[in-house]
């Protein structure tokens, strides 16, 4: 009986016991009247996103969901009622972002899924990019503590279809993690792997790199999460509201070129509106698109 519960509760990543620590900085009466009520929260910004050297403008768009997923699969469940111990919730974010370089677009979307009561780093991450010289995928899921193994399916030679393993804190957990409680963010030195987006438009390899992280207060409502890599390369500034729901402001990537120029990637949020837009795929519907002032 002991060998069973024992493997019962090794189901999914391999890592938890059946005693599961959850967060205790997160007040979660008032967050799940926020975030249970079977709608998401949609933000849209007005993006100017640097490639190929120049500044493009765009348009980004932050999705965030509580949904039902399956720990041993890790994708959401069809019926979550018949799961059992199988179950966990997760917050989901899914980030667009459309910009054009001369003659062709790009589209680009990164899903990260977050336990939400839980005290674990992000389950699953997924990138994809759209151009017209071909797409690529990558996907990353959680296997150790804060290791994970990795597909990438690329369209350039060089890249292929690879699998790999990697281990650290995932940049792309941190969006998540603000929103849950930016107590939840590991502060200070922190080994860090890459956005899946940033990995995508530099084409480097999927390693983590050396990083410090730090969150202050802004204003009396505005906080502002760094992140800086020891490298010297790479910087990410996340402003969100200082009080819960911790909505996502804006946000900044700073790039330092080895000619001694910088590459700032820059996104500004125009609108936000909370609904279950699932529900509303109807002609009738794109109104709500004109209240969040979309172009793409």
């Amino acid at each position: 009986m002991k060998n069973q519960l024992i493997i019962i509760c090794l189901l999914g990543w391999g890592i938890m016991s059946c005693g599961r620590t959850e967060r205790k900085n997160v007040d979660f009466e008032e967050w799940g009247k926020y975030w249970f009520q079977g709608k998401a929260e949609i933000s849209s910004f007005d993006l100017v996103q640097y490639r190929y050297g120049e500044a493009r403008e765009g348009e980004a768009v932050l999705i965030f969901v509580t949904e039902d997923f399956s720990r041993k699969n890790q994708v959401k469940l069809d019926e979550p009622e018949k799961a059992g111990r199988d179950k966990i919730s997760v917050l989901k974010l899914n980030q667009t972002r459309d910009f054009v370089t001369g003659i062709y677009p790009y589209h680009m979307m990164l899903s990260a899924f977050t336990p939400t009561k839980e005290k674990s780093y992000g389950i699953k991450f997924t990138a994809s990019s759209q151009e017209w010289c071909g797409q690529t995928f990558s996907q990353l899921n959680k296997k150790g503590e804060e290791s994970y193994s990795g597909k990438l399916f690329s369209y350039f030679e060089k890249e292929g279809d690879a699998s790999f393993s990697v281990s650290g804190v995932m940049e792309d957990d941190l969006w998540n993690l603000i929103r849950i409680n930016p107590s939840e963010i590991p502060l200070g030195n922190v080994n860090m792997l890459p956005s899946l987006l940033y990995q995508r438009l530099s084409h480097s390899e999927f390693k983590a790199e050396s990083a410090f992280i730090q969150i202050e207060k802004l204003s009396e409502n505005r906080s502002q999460l760094e992140l800086k890599y020891s490298s010297g390369i790479r910087t990410l500034k996340i402003i969100f509201e200082h009080d819960f729901p911790f909505q996502i402001l804006e946000w900044e990537e700073i790039q330092n070129r080895s000619n001694g120029e910088k590459e700032i990637t820059q996104a500004k949020r125009k609108a936000v509106t909370v609904v279950d837009y699932w529900k509303r795929n109807k002609v009738e519907d794109e109104f709500l698109r004109r209240e969040l002032r979309l172009k793409y």
